[in-house]
């Protein structure tokens, strides 16, 4: 017997997070590569929020908070689901975890049992699979159209041992966007079974694209609130993934049970960072919006360059930093999936992450949050790299 535990052996690494470091790792060598596998805005945390981490530091705020979230964070998160999603919390009702991944973490260990099985709509952030994996879970991949999950294959998707149904929109890798009525008929079919809840995965919210408005599903079903988890936090919108801050509201004993677990993990996230989350989420908002704009601009300029390369295909994304690409076109002898094609463009000068981890193939993820002279760079060494495959 080995000395790992078993779960050790059943958890992948995640696969963007692996790309990224390994394009960091070929730079450090001295190679040039175009890095388009990170999931991280290219902009600088906005200056109000790192006066206010200053603040908070020179003011004493460096010790030990409650374990999941200081009363003043809680609050701002509570004003802001009143005030952008029309939701009433309490700070009973409010969780807040080292970044948005120990939140759903937190949530999957405190309610999954050996077998218990988590619906899971493909693509999907690499991470899910593996958390419900850990937590002793089954994930059971759903397939979707046009990259959302429809009523039909949801209901043919629960068992009676459904536990959780995970939804992420704006999506990652897709961009995926389910609008009002798109989430009113998946509540209906959730209506009929009363044992699954909904895990709302909303970190990507403010990144929406053509004038879109944003719908949740404990706003548009409150029939369901008492069993759904709606998670976010400020590391997208205001670019603070380095400050490791998220957030998660539903139901009290859920909040409970999830602080329990994370007494006995991390306990509080950073003192510093929740301060600085505060500023975030009660501060100026222009800021938001005007960054969103310019990952717009990004989008509408890149989309057709990546179309336009014979062998790739990929519709505009509705929100999210990210291109979805089908590189069906070019899977062959020479590069037989999408992750050989991931290989092979990374020795051309670009990093990204095939569509494999994401559970739709044969696709690749392209990031778009970063430089247009870098997106540019990038299209033209793609198109050369697919030229040289004739």
């Amino acid at each position: 017997m080995g000395f790992l535990a078993a779960r050790a052996a059943r958890i992948k690494p995640s696969a963007s997070s692996g790309a990224a470091q390994r394009a960091r790792e070929l730079r450090a060598a001295g190679r040039d590569i175009v890095n388009l596998g990170q999931g991280e805005p290219d902009f600088p945390t906005p200056e109000h929020i790192i006066e206010a981490a200053t603040r908070a530091m020179r003011a004493g705020e460096t010790r030990y908070t409650d374990t999941d979230g200081t009363p003043q964070l809680k609050e701002a998160i509570a004003q802001k689901f009143q005030r952008e999603n029309g939701l009433s919390f309490k700070k009973t009702e409010v969780s807040v975890g080292s970044g948005g991944k120990q939140v759903i973490f937190n949530a999957l260990m405190a309610t999954l049992d050996a077998g218990d099985e988590v619906l899971i709509p493909a693509p999907y952030w690499v991470s899910y699979p593996e958390m419900v994996a850990f937590a002793d879970g089954t994930p059971v991949v759903v397939p979707t159209k046009n990259f959302k999950l429809t009523p039909q294959d949801l209901e043919a998707a629960i068992s009676p041992r459904t536990k959780w149904l995970i939804l992420n929109a704006p999506s990652n890798p897709a961009g995926a966007v389910y609008g009002e009525a798109e989430l009113r008929a998946l509540a209906a079919v959730l209506e009929r079974h009363p044992q699954v809840w909904v895990l709302s995965d909303d970190m990507y919210e403010h990144i929406l694209f053509d004038g879109r408005r944003y719908a949740t599903m404990a706003q548009v079903a409150p029939q369901l609130a008492e069993r759904t988890l709606t998670v976010n936090g400020v590391s997208k919108a205001y670019a603070m993934t380095g400050w490791r801050i998220g957030y998660g509201a539903g139901p009290a004993h859920l909040i409970k049970a999830m602080a329990v677990l994370q007494s006995q993990s991390t306990a509080n996230p950073s003192s510093v960072g929740q301060a600085a989350a505060v500023a975030a989420l009660s501060g100026p908002q222009e800021i938001v919006r005007s960054r969103c704009a310019e990952f717009a601009r990004r989008r509408d300029a890149i989309g057709p360059k990546l179309a336009a390369i014979p062998g790739l295909s990929c519709a505009m994304p509705a929100g999210a930093f990210y291109f979805y690409v089908s590189c069906a076109g070019l899977i062959g002898k020479r590069l037989p999936t999408d992750e050989d094609v991931a290989r092979y463009l990374l020795e051309e000068g670009v990093a990204l992450v095939a569509g494999t981890p994401y559970g739709l193939s044969p696709y690749f993820r392209v990031s778009f949050a970063t430089s247009m002279e870098n997106l540019d760079e990038a299209c033209r060494r793609i198109a050369r790299a697919v030229e040289k495959l004739n």
